[in-house]
């Protein structure tokens, strides 16, 4: 069963919607960091699903825990947001034996969503992964971690400049919305 999106965007296009989707993930990264957790924060704005969810996105950010080794952030807080609509419940896990279905079934329907969002990211940038974002975004990578590091990225653009971080985000967040429509987890109208 489809959910609506909150009361205020209820009227809006899809077109509308997913650019207000974008705003509000590129106005977060913007304003408070964290690419995973901003691109849940903004889904959150039009969904309103329970805010943990935003918590849990925290420490995913910068290629997992600032490493920059990791997949982007924000495709990892859009699978979040996509797993929590089309993921597997713990009612169809089991810890004392195999379990086809639901238990395995439901986790194998579930993946070709998230890889949806992936291929999104691949078809736009040619990659997942941060360091290769932060590559094609500022033409090196900063290590997030060094203060120093950290001030000649915020110094470069990267979260006051609408085409860097904050682009970056609100794409995420966008492409998950579209996903979760068309896949028919969000009825928008």
């Amino acid at each position: 069963m489809a959910v609506k999106v909150m009361e205020p965007y209820r009227n809006l296009s899809r077109e509308e919607l997913l650019n207000k989707v974008y705003e509000f993930g590129a106005a977060y990264e913007k304003n408070s960091y964290s690419c995973s957790q901003c691109t849940v924060a903004g889904l959150y704005q039009v969904l309103g699903f329970p805010d943990v969810l935003v918590k849990a996105a925290c420490s995913n950010a910068a290629g997992t825990a600032w490493q920059l080794m990791g997949t982007c952030g924000g495709l990892v807080g859009g699978i979040m947001v996509l797993d929590y609509y089309f993921g597997r419940p713990i009612e169809h896990m089991s810890n004392s034996e195999v379990i086809m279905d639901p238990n395995i079934n439901d986790l194998f329907k579930a993946q070709p969503i998230a890889r949806m969002l992936l291929n999104k990211y691949v078809e736009n940038y040619g990659t997942f992964t941060c360091a290769n974002i932060q590559l094609q975004t500022f033409g090196r990578t900063f290590y997030l971690e060094d203060p120093e590091e950290f001030q000649k990225l915020e110094d470069a653009g990267g979260h006051s400049d609408p085409s860097k971080a904050p682009r970056v985000v609100g794409n995420a967040a966008k492409w998950a919305m579209e996903v979760l429509i068309d896949q028919g987890a969000v009825e928008i109208g």
